[in-house]
This record gives structure tokens, sequence and C-alpha cells, in this order.
């Protein structure tokens, strides 16, 4: 058979941030390629929401509210997965925020909380994460989202852009170190997606007219155009893919500007 699966059907996955935008996206998708997805977030009721579709689709949920800057609950979280599943076989650091100030402007508070959420958390879960799949011996998936904020310049905010960049070389560091244990460990890039969260950036028609200028296919992103790429790197069709950086981006980045 030459083409292999890109079914996940049995898998137990695990997704941050998973109460709205991509992150719902990404777990919903989980379950239609057959995923048991367990759903972390800080609000129980945006869980609640994900959650219900999820069972529609006839897969088991977990809804654990938690705060991903905190070992402690991180390692609770993993724990009750651990309990409730037996096994852990992908995990999605999607928990991320920003903060668009301008560099003389950001705060040693601003600082903390744009690292803490979007870098130390992912490292954390990680950490805890990968510490189940190597011990389970059947090893497991990692993607991190990232940015093409990561890779080129962008008016985002230089704490943001540091910790997406921080995002890829970590991907890099994790794949070296754990695909001995069969863990694959890949990040994917986005560039511009419709989501709660750029809702007012996008209604602004001079702010997508520049982001369409320098996009080569001339729209902005889909979410199922971001599920696609994430459920191949955690299928069987994504088996030798390692320690890569998958630009999901309309061709973004390929341009040398």
């Amino acid at each position: 058979m030459m083409l292999p699966s890109f079914r996940i059907d049995g898998k137990k996955a695990v997704v941050t941030g998973a109460g709205r935008g991509i992150g719902r996206s990404l777990a919903i998708g989980l379950a239609e390629a057959g995923a048991d997805v367990a759903l972390l977030s800080r609000t129980a009721e945006d869980l609640k929401e994900t959650a219900t579709h999820i069972h529609k689709l006839g897969k088991k949920t977990l809804i654990l509210p938690t705060d991903v800057t905190s070992r402690q609950e991180i390692q609770k979280a993993i724990s009750t997965i651990q309990d409730e599943w037996g096994t852990l076989d992908i995990l999605i650091n999607n928990a991320g925020m920003n903060i668009r100030s301008k560099a003389l402007d950001v705060s040693d508070e601003e600082w903390e909380t744009i690292m803490n959420t979007n870098l130390k958390s992912a490292f954390m879960v990680s950490q805890e994460a990968g510490r189940l799949m190597k011990e389970q011996g059947t090893g497991g998936r990692i993607i991190s989202i990232t940015s093409v904020a990561g890779h080129v310049a962008l008016r985002t905010g230089v704490v943001y852009a540091a910790t997406k960049a921080a995002l890829i070389q970590m991907t890099k560091v994790l794949a070296l170190e754990w695909g001995q244990y069969n863990i694959n460990v890949n990040a994917i890039g986005p560039w511009y997606f419709k989501t709660p969260l750029t809702e007012s950036l996008l209604a602004d028609k001079n702010y997508v007219d520049d982001i369409l200028a320098v996009t080569p296919l001339k729209r902005i992103g889909e979410l199922p155009e971001l599920v696609g790429p994430v459920v191949f790197l955690a299928s069987d069709a994504g088996n030798y893919v390692h320690g890569q950086t998958l630009f999901v981006d309309g061709g973004m980045t390929i341009q040398g500007f």
C-alpha cells in the first residue's frame, strides 16, 4: 500500500487553548480524523462548547480547565489524561497571546506575560507530555503552533516574534533529543487566518490590503486549511517528518522582500 493513512483513529490527543479560534478548530479536526481529545484552556465554558462538537462526532473528550503557565496545573492535567485514558499520543501546543506594543514601550510585565503564555507554557506542556510519551514506550507527536512572525520581521510586536522564533528552535532541539523515543516533534507556522482574535484587524480594509500585498495567494486563510496540515503531522502520513516547521501562509514566507 503506497498511500499511508491520514486517520488517527483511537489516538488520544490534547490541545491547549482549545476553547476558541485555532485551538477549537484543531481539536474538532483531530476528532473528525478519529482521535479522542482532551481540551485545555483557562475558561471552562469555552471548552464545553468545543466538547459539544466533538461529542457529536462520537468521540470522547476531557474538559480540563488549566492555566498552562502553571507547572502544577499542567502536571494535574497530564495526570488526569493518563488516569482516564492510559496513554497520550498527540500534543498540540496552541495556547498563545499577544500585546502589540512597540519595542520602546514594552514593559517588564508584558514581556513576562507573553513569554510565559507563548513559550514557557509550550515547553512545560511538551516536557510533561514528552515524559509520558517516553515512559509509555509507544512514542507520540508534538506539534506547536508558531507563526511566520518567528521567521520574518513583522509589525506584530517584538516579544511575540521572539517567542515564535524560539518555538521554531525549540521544535528542532526537542526533535533531536526525543527522536530516539519515537516522538515526532514539528511545528506549524500560520500567517493570517480568520479567527475571533483577528476579526477586528481583518475588519480594516487597509490592514487587509497590506496583508494581501505580501501574500501570493491573495487571500486570508480559512481554518480548515490549518487543520489539514496538523492532521497530516499527527497521522502515519507524517511519520518521517521530524523537527520541521511547516509554514501555512499562502506563500508569504517564500519572498525575499
